[in-house]
């Protein structure tokens, strides 16, 4: 099932996608809902982000290929860093490229979606705190990045946190296709099957350091293949299973 968040005739709704219609629920997409008869069509909704998170959980050097195009060490834990809610972006939204930044980079990632409040939860419980699966662009001023040495700035600005189009509640986390597409040419191609640290191990370690609170997101981790993106760019982040998540790039003002 894909849920996804939206505006139609000025109001806030949900639904879920049925090819290229959407249908109307009403209820808590955390908890019970029910199906609607009103429909809309795809291409005239304007897509919200899937969720209004509390916070957005990186995981830094989750695949070994990004590891080594980074010159940096294999993790033997889940490096972790925050994104405040106040950056992130629907698809087919603007990603506002800073004034302050020399190189702003795209990454592909796997976003998961909290469904509950979770804290210390056993891995084998893991599967009970998942809504469903997001495309996330883990959007990252590089050179601040770098000047810094640690990562809040440069993954911090409004816009840099796209994710969506919408929540894949159904996926096969053994076996799908990860891709970056800049201008329509692939530019990070992968498989979410090669992560160092599996999703149920993240949402274990995560919730053992902080509380999760539904619709936040996990994202986790980037493959190699990571590059600059410029203003007047489009940046498409899919991943097998879900669909495509599109955004353009734009100057900041």
């Amino acid at each position: 099932m894909r849920i996804v968040r939206f505006v139609a005739g000025k109001q806030l709704r949900y639904g879920v996608v049925e090819d290229s219609v959407v249908r109307e629920i009403e209820g808590d997409i955390f908890g019970k809902f029910a199906m609607t008869d009103r429909t809309h069509s795809l291409k005239r909704i304007r897509f919200l982000t899937p969720t209004a998170p509390s916070k957005i959980v990186g995981v830094g050097l989750n695949y070994r290929d990004h590891a080594e195009e980074m010159k940096l060490q294999t993790p033997d834990e889940p490096i972790i860093f925050l994104k405040p809610s106040t950056a992130t972006l629907a698809h087919c939204g603007r990603i506002i490229y800073p004034k302050s930044c020399g190189r702003l980079d795209y990454e592909a990632e796997l976003g998961i979606v909290v469904k509950r409040t979770a804290r210390a939860v056993p891995v084998e419980k893991a599967h009970r705190y998942i809504l469903g699966y997001v495309c996330v662009n883990d959007v990252t001023a590089r050179d601040l990045q770098r000047q810094d040495g640690q990562w809040t700035r440069s993954k911090s600005f409004d816009t840099f946190a796209p994710f969506g189009p919408w929540v894949e509640t159904d996926l096969d986390l053994s076996d799908g296709v990860i891709r970056a597409l800049l201008n329509g040419v692939v530019r990070q191609e992968s498989n979410i099957n090669n992560l160092i640290f599996e999703v149920p191990y993240l949402i274990h370690f995560i919730s053992s350091v902080m509380t999760l609170y539904p619709g936040d997101v996990i994202t986790t981790g980037t493959p190699s293949g990571i590059g600059p993106m410029r203003p007047g760019d489009t940046i498409e982040i899919e991943v097998e299973g879900i669909g495509r998540l599109s955004n353009t790039v734009i100057a900041q003002s």
